[in-house]
Formats: structure tokens, sequence, C-alpha cells
């Protein structure tokens, strides 16, 4: 299976990440990647960028070292409610929206009657386009409700390797995914991949994704980054 997009990654932008566009375009193009995006976390998360970042995202070439960027952001979750840290407006003007839940933002005491809901709110959201990193035990939802939500709202759901770090701070990250990916087996729902590198050399590092994907036999069909056209018309880019 040849991944040929990372949908998730970080600059120097994010604050407690650490490499230049140019640089992560650079490591994506070693890698053999069409496209890479540049998903800095929104305002809410302590040190990243502000709201004028996003909104002047514009001024940046959508091409670096060949390697097609996505300019984008990573949305923080912050309640329950599906309350997330930035405008409607200006994530419509971006290439790629993930909306994620962080420790920071969302706190670590909810139920997972409050964490399902949480994402179920944020996926009724038409602009945003992925769910990051629903794999952290730390904070426990319905699979099979997320799932279904994903189908009905037409919401990617990604596979982090940076979850599956041994030095990762997320909880029952493997056992998760998996869960997750026989679920969207039987629930026909496709996936996205993303690194979630902070730093160049792990921009399109899927070492882990592959062994996971490999493990369970994902269709290649339900993995959208593995099809340029197919993740285009998705995110309705040219």
């Amino acid at each position: 299976m040849k991944i040929i997009a990372d949908t998730h990654a970080h600059t120097l932008a994010s604050g407690h990440a650490y490499s230049t566009i140019r640089e992560m375009a650079a490591a994506a193009k070693k890698r053999g990647l069409k496209a890479l995006a540049l998903t800095e976390h929104a305002p809410e998360m302590p040190g990243t960028c502000g709201l004028f970042y996003f909104q002047n995202l514009d001024v940046v070439p959508r091409e670096a070292d060949g390697v097609r960027l996505l300019m984008g952001a990573e949305l923080n979750i912050m309640d329950p409610d599906g309350t997330v840290d930035l405008p409607e407006k200006t994530c419509r003007d971006l290439d790629i929206v993930v909306a994620s839940i962080h420790p920071p933002c969302y706190g670590l005491d909810h139920t997972p009657e409050e964490n399902t809901r949480a994402y179920v709110e944020v996926m009724k959201k038409p602009y945003v386009n992925i769910i990051g990193h629903p794999d952290d035990g730390r904070f426990p939802f319905d699979y099979e409700t997320i799932v279904r939500t994903a189908k009905e709202t037409g919401t990617l759901l990604e596979i982090n390797n940076s979850s599956m770090r041994p030095q990762s701070s997320r909880k029952g990250t493997r056992e998760n995914i998996l869960t997750m990916l026989e679920l969207c087996r039987q629930y026909e729902v496709p996936v996205t991949t993303g690194s979630d590198a902070h730093v160049d050399v792990d921009a399109g590092n899927f070492t882990n994704v592959r062994e996971m994907l490999d493990y369970c036999n994902f269709p290649e069909e339900l993995v959208i980054t593995t099809d340029w056209d197919r993740l285009k018309e998705f995110l309705g880019i040219r």
C-alpha cells in the first residue's frame, strides 16, 4: 500500500514543533509524498499561533520542492458541546481542517458519554474534514457511534502515526485503532493517515500506520491517502 499524502503535521508556528515549512516539505519529498498538510494548532493550544496566522495563509505558496502543501488547522475541541477555537469563516477558507481533543484545552474529567457527544457535535460541522487521533484511551468514547457518524457526515477518521510511538502520552492507542479499523471496515468508512509530525524527520513517517493497516488487512480503497485525485475531490481543491 503506497501512501501519498500526510494530512496532519506541524511547523514552528505551532509553538512546540521544530521545523519550517520548507524543511517539512523537503522531508515529505524524500519520503515520496505528493501532498503534505500543515495543520497548526488553533489558538487555544498554549504557545501556538493566533487567529491572524490562519487568516493570512493565502500568502503561502501551495507547492514546495514539488510537494503540494495543504495549509490548514488542527482545531481544539473545547467541551462536550463540540465548541472549537476558530471561526467558521476562517475554517472554510483553509485547505484542510482537523479537529482533535487535547488535555490542555478539553481537560481530562469528562465521561465517555460526554466525549462521544463532543466528537459527534464536531463532525456535524461541515467545515471539519478529519477527526485527529481518535485513539487516546484518556478520552474513552463509543467507537461504533463515532464511526457511524463519520459515515453520515462524510468525516474522515485519522490513523495517527505519532499516537503509536512508545513515548506517546496517549493511552491504549493500538488497541483503540484496531477497534476503529474493524468498525470502519464493517461500515465502509474511509480513513486518512497523519504523521502528526512535530519535526521534519517525522513528516510522512507512517511506519506504525502501515503496520496496523497490514496487521488487520485493511482495504486499500478505504485509505483515502493512497489516491491523490480522490483526496483532492474530498477536500474540494484543484
